[in-house]
């Protein structure tokens, strides 16, 4: 934990102090506690950087324990509201806000992305239980893969009928350049109140973790604690994807590094998820300037480069198991 919080403060001076121009710390300094707003760098550093900075903290905090608790919920070692499809729900709700509404809020967009992930989340779960028998990763994701598809195609439709589509392209891409202080005044609330939330309930994360029936025997009440884990990941994927776009695989890897770090018990996996959740997306974005400078590689890119490889290594890895 403290390598982790050590490891998110140097990578939020480097998201802070790099990019298409570079700033000194000094500078990062004065523009915080003596700001002149006749100083280009002080805005820079004011308006966009730090704002930016924030948002990835928060982005990568939401995505990480969305995923880490998806996998705890559900004993599903590939989890993740990216792959099952939550976030392109909240995309396509957040498509048709922006087509059919030019002057909604931030905090009323959320509730849209919130809408959405949870419609996403019904059609998914809906779909696995049209075959009789038991939900198995697999089945879960190829329901999220198609019901991710499905809401894309038709966000990318929605954005070229409304004239919408150069608005939305970057954001859809999982883009962070367009974070701005406003967008966090509305968005970090749900974020934090959802992480408080999944740090109470991990210790009833970690009885699921070994099966319903040990847990019931425990003494957890199974229904009443899986939907509030539901509604805690719906509020993360949701807020998240307000903020940045359907950013997928994030949720898968963060997870499975942390356990190598601190172990299978959820009381440690997620605050350890909040600190390496912001510290990849922190990296992430420092890494997606580099690519093409001076213009910017949404992070979205970025996560899917590292992993979908990471997802079919998992894949493997846990279908050689269960086969053996």
């Amino acid at each position: 934990m403290i390598l982790g919080g050590i490891a998110v403060l140097a990578a939020a001076m480097l998201s802070i102090t790099f990019g298409s121009a570079k700033v000194p710390l000094m500078d990062v300094w004065n523009a915080v506690f003596h700001f002149d707003s006749e100083n280009l760098q002080h805005q820079i550093i004011r308006d966009l950087r730090i704002p930016r900075t924030v948002g990835d903290i928060f982005v990568g905090a939401a995505f990480a324990v969305s995923g880490a608790v998806m996998q705890g919920m559900t004993r599903n070692p590939i989890a993740d509201t990216g792959i099952l499809g939550i976030n392109y729900g909240a995309s396509f709700a957040l498509s048709l806000c922006m087509a059919f509404s030019a002057t909604v809020n931030y905090a009323t967009g959320v509730v849209y992305s919130l809408i959405g992930a949870a419609f996403a989340t019904l059609i998914v779960y809906g779909l696995t239980s049209l075959h009789h028998g038991k939900q198995t990763p697999v089945r879960l994701v190829l329901a999220g893969t198609a019901t991710g598809l499905c809401l894309s195609a038709l966000s990318q439709g929605i954005a070229i009928h409304f004239k919408v589509a150069q608005n939305i392209l970057f954001w859809t891409s999982g883009g962070v350049g367009s974070i701005r202080a406003a967008q966090l005044y509305a968005v970090i609330p749900f974020i934090t109140v959802a992480l408080i939330g999944a740090i109470a309930l991990s210790r009833s994360i970690s009885l699921l973790s070994i099966g319903e029936d040990s847990a019931k025997g425990l003494g957890l009440h199974i229904r009443r604690t899986k939907g509030l884990c539901m509604l805690v990941v719906l509020v993360l994927a949701g807020a998240a994807v307000a903020l940045t776009g359907p950013v997928a695989f994030i949720g898968l890897i963060v997870p499975h590094m942390v356990r190598h770090l601190v172990g299978t018990d959820y009381r440690r996996i997620i605050p350890a998820c909040i600190l390496y959740g912001a510290f990849a997306v922190l990296l992430a974005d420092v890494v997606s300037r580099l690519i093409n400078p001076p213009h910017e590689v949404p992070i979205g890119i970025v996560f899917a480069i590292i992993g979908v490889p990471f997802f079919l290594y998992i894949s493997r890895q846990k279908g050689g198991d269960s086969h053996a």
